[in-house]
């Protein structure tokens, strides 16, 4: 695993405008064959935590799931993993108000279209609507963060707003909440409870 980090620092640094010598290399070591992209790490831990759960070792399938830092940089990473660059299959999710950004950038790349599943929102969003909100308030209190939770409702934002929409907020308002989130959510889900956009990316891979 350790090498998987430095490949992603590689790539990361490479994205940044470094050379591309190191992950190229580690790529080779690692026996990559697919790169997962994803827009930030609380996504790479959903991933990686339903991946887990399901006995799958993507390291060692020569599978590196890899965050971009944002939606914005998809062409970028896309050129340099993909056909351009280190020649992976790529594959990923993304945003459904995000989708046509996603399908130029990989164009651009030329990699194949088909591999990115859409979150209508985004994963947080797709995790909240599979679990239902009554459950992803149960895990906010089973944290310890039932208090925070009760002062983010009594915001003025946050009246009127459907519950989904302040958990979804909610989320997003302290910096690595997401990042735990993303893991915790994933780790109650039914086996029936997996968002299409998750379980097909999990399934192409």
């Amino acid at each position: 695993m350790a090498d998987m980090w430095a490949f992603r620092d590689a790539v990361s640094g490479w994205a940044a405008g470094g050379t591309g010598e190191a992950a190229s290399e580690l790529a080779v070591r690692l026996g990559l064959r697919t790169a997962v992209l994803l827009e930030g790490p609380s996504d790479l831990a959903a991933v990686e935590g339903l991946a887990a759960r399901r006995g799958r070792d993507l390291v060692a399938e020569g599978v590196c799931v890899v965050p971009m830092g944002g939606a914005m940089s998809v062409g970028r990473y896309a050129g340099l993993l993909g056909p351009p660059g280190l020649g992976l299959s790529l594959r990923g999710l993304c945003d459904e108000r995000e989708q046509s950004f996603y399908d130029r950038g990989l164009t651009r790349a030329g990699a194949p279209p088909g591999g990115f599943f859409v979150c209508v929102a985004d994963l947080e969003d797709e995790l909240i609507r599979a679990l239902g909100t009554a459950r992803v308030e149960e895990i906010i209190e089973a944290e310890g963060d039932l208090r925070a939770w009760q002062t983010f409702l009594h915001q003025p934002a946050q009246q009127g707003r459907a519950r989904q929409r302040q958990l979804r907020r909610f989320l997003g308002t302290k910096k690595g909440r997401k990042i735990r989130y993303g893991s915790l959510l994933v780790e109650v889900l039914e086996p029936g409870q997996v968002p299409a956009p998750l379980d097909e990316l999990l399934a192409s891979v």
